[in-house]
C-alpha cells in the first residue's frame, strides 16, 4: 500500500505533536493538563503523568485545590464499552465528568471512571478503581474502590505509626531513612 507525500507529511506532523505534549507533559504538567482544558484548582501536585492519563475528555475534569496525583493514575469520561452495541443503538454514548475535591491524595495506578465524584479530605488507595462517589473525609480502596474508614481514623493511626520525618526534604529525609531502616 502506497500513501501519499500528503499523508507522510500528515503522519510526521501528528508524530511530533504527540512528542511535543510528552515534552510538555514532562517539564510542565501542570500547564500541560490546563492546555488540554483540565479545571485545576491551586496547590496541586503530579508525580508522575502518565501518556493519555487523561482520556479523551479532558475538559470533563475538574480538580480541587491541594490535590496530590501520584504516578500511573487514569481518568476515564467515558465508557468504551459502548462502541460494539452501536451497530443496535446508533447514538448511544455514555460519558459524564469527573470531580476531585479540595485537599484530595490519589495513590499509584488508580483508575477514576466517569461521573466518579471524589469528596473532600480523601485518600484513594493505590491500584483502587473507583466506580462510584466517595464522600468527603473518607479513606477508599480496591476494585471496586469502597470506603474503609474516615480520614480522621486514618489520621489516628498514622500519627501512632510515623516515623516522625515528614518535614524533612530531598537528602536530608533519604538519611535520615537510612539511619532510621540501617541501609547504606
Amino acid at each position: 500500500m502506497q500513501i501519499s507525500p500528503g499523508e507522510v507529511v500528515g503522519r510526521v506532523a501528528g508524530v511530533v505533536r504527540f512528542v511535543a505534549n510528552q515534552v510538555h507533559a514532562k517539564l510542565d504538567p501542570l500547564g500541560y493538563a490546563r492546555s488540554i482544558g483540565v479545571q485545576i484548582g491551586k496547590n496541586v501536585h503530579f508525580y508522575g503523568m502518565p501518556p493519555g492519563m487523561f482520556g479523551t475528555e479532558p475538559w470533563l475534569i475538574k480538580i480541587g485545590d491541594g490535590v496530590h496525583i501520584t504516578s500511573g493514575c487514569q481518568f476515564v469520561t467515558h465508557d468504551g464499552g459502548t462502541l460494539i452495541l452501536r451497530s443496535e443503538v446508533p447514538d448511544l454514548e455514555l460519558t459524564a465528568p469527573i470531580v476531585i475535591g479540595n485537599d484530595v491524595y490519589i495513590g499509584m495506578r488508580t483508575i477514576i471512571l466517569p461521573g466518579v465524584t471524589i469528596g473532600n479530605r480523601c485518600i484513594i488507595g493505590a491500584g483502587s478503581v473507583v466506580t462510584r462517589s466517595i464522600p468527603d473525609n473518607t479513606v477508599a480502596a480496591g476494585v471496586p474502590a469502597r470506603v474503609i474508614k474516615s480520614t480522621d481514623e486514618y489520621l489516628q493511626s498514622a500519627k501512632a505509626r510515623s516515623l516522625k520525618l515528614g518535614h524533612l526534604r530531598g537528602e536530608e529525609k533519604a538519611r535520615a531513612l537510612k539511619a532510621h531502616f540501617g541501609a547504606k
